[in-house]
């Protein structure tokens, strides 16, 4: 089982890299994120199961679920129609919500700890995980509100929710495991370089995009048309 996770966590992140670089809808992009999509499932799945039932840790069955279920919802946004998929939408949705509140909870956790650690892991990274759950949840509930996604904001979910799991995984990697690198890189901030990367790539593709809807629907005003 770990193996698996290993080889699948290591196929994620290079066909995530990928992913990310490629121009958005181009056939390169969309081989890469499928192989980003199937390795992240395994990633997750095995992630999930050690954390379970081999090696007890609270802190990895969240990072696991929640990655799970933004690469799942960001799938969902491309290749499914609202109504299609509502009631998977809805059922995630709780899901997020409850690792959320889950999230919340080890990261008090971890405040009241005399260490300041659940398993191993400070009460920041937790909250963040929370919050990024309950904004999961949030745009969901939003989104079955609205019954319809389309242009920029469909871009956009699908955007920042395979861009944050990358980021999770990344995170997991370079960071998590920094044991694993010799011990020069581990004293500078090399192994932090790829974590950054993700994040700038994050905001990048998220302002690009919005950014561009915006500057069509102000010039589709501007010539007295309708969206």
């Amino acid at each position: 089982m770990k193996l698996i996770h290993i080889v699948a966590g290591l196929l994620a992140l290079a066909a995530g890299a990928v992913a990310l670089y490629a121009s958005k809808g181009s056939p390169l992009h969309r081989h890469s994120g499928a192989v980003f999509v199937a390795a992240m499932l395994l990633m997750t799945t095995s992630a999930g199961v050690m954390a379970l039932f081999y090696s007890p840790n609270r802190v990895n069955v969240v990072a696991a679920t929640l990655t799970f279920y933004l690469v799942v919802t960001g799938l969902l946004t491309v290749r499914r129609s609202v109504a299609e998929m509502r009631l998977v939408t809805a059922a995630l949705m709780l899901i997020a919500v409850t690792i959320s509140m889950r999230a919340f909870d080890l990261g008090f956790d971890a405040l009241a700890s005399p260490s300041g650690l659940v398993d191993h892991v400070p009460a920041p990274p937790l909250f963040l995980f929370a919050i990024a759950g309950l904004l999961g949840a949030g745009l969901d509930a939003r989104l079955l509100w609205a019954g319809q996604i389309s242009g920029g904001h469909r871009l956009a979910r699908h955007l920042w929710r395979m861009t944050f799991a990358m980021w999770i995984a990344t995170t997991s990697f370079f960071l998590g495991q920094a044991t694993f690198f010799p011990e020069p890189m581990r004293k500078t901030a090399l192994l932090a370089i790829p974590v950054l990367l993700v994040t700038f790539l994050l905001f990048w593709w998220l302002v690009r995009v919005l950014w561009k809807r915006e500057r069509a629907v102000r010039y589709l005003k501007s010539a007295g048309g309708k969206l």
